[in-house]
């Protein structure tokens, strides 16, 4: 397997499907990636050679991803909720932070639905 970025990409895919293994990295900055390192997006990982792999290595320390990235993201939330605005609240009582309807979804942020009793009339 290829490290890139601190992860280990699949050799069997096709570089552009595999440069999105990494965190913060999607389709379309894989595209543009592959274009400044001027590797065809159609190889396989497994047929790139050593030159390849450092030019690529070389783009993608442009882009924040993986640690750095999470890091970031978590410290972005968790300022949210020091503050106290809605977001934050949302975030501190694992609801739906993006306006979405609660009333009969949102379980995947809920959890499981908790039963309350005398609920049928």
């Amino acid at each position: 397997m290829a490290r890139i970025s601190g992860v280990d990409i699949p050799r069997d895919k096709h570089i552009v499907i595999s440069l999105t293994y990494i965190y913060g990295i999607g389709k379309n900055t894989a595209q543009e990636i592959l274009k400044k390192a001027e590797v065809a997006e159609d190889k396989r990982v497994r047929d790139l050679t050593e030159e390849e792999l450092t030019n690529i290595r070389r783009e993608v320390a442009v882009y924040k991803t993986e640690g750095d990235l999470r890091r970031e993201v978590a410290l972005n939330i968790k300022r949210l909720m020091e503050i106290g605005c809605y977001r934050g609240i949302r975030h501190r009582r694992g609801m739906p932070v993006r306006g979405q309807n609660t009333r009969c979804n949102a379980r995947t942020r809920k959890g499981p639905s908790k039963t309350v009793a005398n609920k049928k009339k």
